[in-house]
């Protein structure tokens, strides 16, 4: 949240442009983007105007796939974060798009023309109109199809809390170019951002998936020294007692004692010190 020179809040435009095709990462990256608001700002009660107001475009990519803990969740922090003085807004072509349990959290409604085509898309009408407060001023069902560029039904809670009756509305038009940027205008936009020397620069930090592959890895590795060691050790003991074993057998011995008897025999031959040999005739 930044406060211009003059005292004025500053727009900000956050760009997800490469998540449109992915709905999971979008409804997981918003929920974590509500859910740290909600950490962040400080409790502040009910105030006349939000502090801070998000508008959250192509609103139905928070919704589509998204798992009914995923939807509980947005739900919980949509309930909680107004206390923070925090304001969303849900921007959708389909009023359909948002869940019933979210929409009924909702205290502005401000409803574009809808047209009906098919079966599918007067159903939808019916249901549209039947979120808004029940009027007999307007047949809000045949309204909603009548509804010319510029034009709305709006309600919205008056200070005690309760839903406003509905109105037919004329909205003032933007008073300003309704075109996308040049890279041009973009990039005087940017270079004039005193935000853009801090977000500008690429940081890869080390994700779960990373810090978790690194641990296992090391366990493996240490596995791995452990079983060469066990190895070598077995080894290294084997060695010797395959030395004893052989020296220290039975067998072994006696060829010694056979060996010290033949070698003492020759050298008494030698000296003539040898028993006589008797000859038979």
């Amino acid at each position: 949240m930044r406060i211009s020179d003059d005292g004025r809040g500053m727009i900000n435009i956050l760009r997800v442009t490469d998540m449109q095709n992915h709905p999971k990462l979008f409804s997981t990256f918003m929920l974590q983007l509500l859910a740290e608001l909600y950490a962040t700002c400080p409790e502040e009660g009910d105030l006349d105007k939000p502090k801070l107001v998000l508008f959250i475009d192509e609103a139905h990519l928070i919704f589509d796939e998204a798992t009914d803990a995923l939807l509980q969740q947005v739900e919980t922090v949509i309930k909680l974060i107004r206390s923070k003085g925090v304001g969303i807004f849900f921007c959708t072509q389909n009023p359909q798009d948002v869940p019933a349990s979210i929409l009924s959290q909702l205290g502005l409604k401000v409803q574009h023309a809808l047209r009906a085509f098919t079966a599918a898309d007067r159903k939808t009408i019916k249901q549209a109109a039947q979120n808004f407060p029940e009027t007999e001023f307007y047949k809000t069902e045949d309204l909603l199809t009548q509804l010319g560029i510029g034009e709305a039904l709006v309600t919205f809670l008056n200070e005690k809390g309760i839903p406003t009756p509905l109105v037919h509305t004329m909205l003032c038009s933007p008073r300003s170019r309704m075109d996308v940027l040049t890279d041009d205008e973009l990039n005087a936009l940017i270079n004039k951002s005193k935000l853009a020397a801090k977000y500008n620069q690429a940081v890869d930090s080390e994700s779960a998936y990373e810090i978790l592959t690194a641990k296992l890895n090391e366990a493996a590795n240490q596995t791995q020294q452990a079983q060469q060691q066990q190895v070598q050790q077995k080894q290294t003991q084997a060695k010797p007692q395959k030395e004893t074993s052989i020296f220290d057998s039975p067998a072994m011995k006696q060829a010694e004692r056979t060996a010290a008897s033949v070698i003492t025999r020759s050298l008494l031959g030698a000296l003539g010190l040898g028993g006589r040999t008797k000859r038979l005739w």
